[in-house]
């Protein structure tokens, strides 16, 4: 019976330490909000800051500055990762995905998101592969191909090469620009006004459990195929 014991207890000890092992590695690749310095210890990288003066709600705030602080709303709050359908389209407040960040952060910025998406999906159903079906107000807005879509018809897309230190690079990656990420992990958010010591910017997005603003470009497992800008190009901010 001793003998049974023992091998149950270190049974257990040994799920729980290959539980720990599993959870730190594969959560900090799904969800990577590891504390960023330890991975940037190089000198500081002065990357200036190059955004249209563009201001959609007359609230003298450029919209793209609108857009970042209407996304970080989603990490203050501690918004919880939540996929589900909803009637009417919009989750309720404090749960969302990764594209409800986009719909606030523009908000934020005096757009009516929802409304421009479906509009154009109605108007060209075919650029959005919608054939033989409805389109669906309810959900279509919160799906990453469709912002893709949407994104590459009226942003501008930019690099998806990310080099740490290297000034023309990065200053290319601005904040309030729209960054994709591939499937597996499917995934958008918009760039942070906030930049490691390498000048790499931040991201504002909500991959689970809940919304963060992370060094989402280096850490998110899947590759950046996508970078989109909104708002006009030529930069006087």
């Amino acid at each position: 019976m001793k003998h049974s014991y023992k091998q149950l207890f270190f049974g257990i000890l040994i799920l729980v330490l290959l539980i720990v092992i599993l959870k730190e590695y594969y959560g900090n690749r799904l969800d990577p909000t590891m504390i960023t310095d330890k991975l940037d210890l190089g000198p500081t990288c002065q990357v200036p800051l190059q955004i249209s003066s563009e201001d959609h709600n007359s609230n003298n705030i450029p919209d793209a500055l609108d857009l970042v602080q209407g996304a970080r709303q989603e990490v203050e709050v501690g918004t919880v990762y939540d996929a589900s359908f909803y009637s009417g389209g919009y989750p309720p407040e404090g749960k969302g995905c990764c594209t409800d960040v986009i719909w606030r952060a523009f908000k934020a910025a005096g757009y009516d998101f929802k409304t421009m998406v479906d509009e154009d999906i109605k108007n060209y159903p075919e650029t959005y592969g919608i054939t033989g079906t409805q389109p669906d107000p309810d959900i279509d807005f919160r799906r990453v191909k469709n912002l893709q879509v949407f994104f590459k018809r009226h942003g501008q897309e930019l690099t998806t090469e990310v080099k740490p230190g290297e000034v023309e690079n990065l200053k290319q990656w601005q904040p309030g620009d729209i960054v994709v990420f591939s499937e597996p992990l499917e995934h958008i958010g918009i760039i942070s006004d906030q930049r490691l010591k390498s000048g790499i910017p931040l991201v504002i997005h909500n991959g689970g459990p809940r919304a963060s603003e992370v060094n989402a470009l280096q850490l998110w497992p899947s590759k950046i195929i996508y970078h989109f800008r909104f708002f006009n190009e030529n930069p006087d901010v």
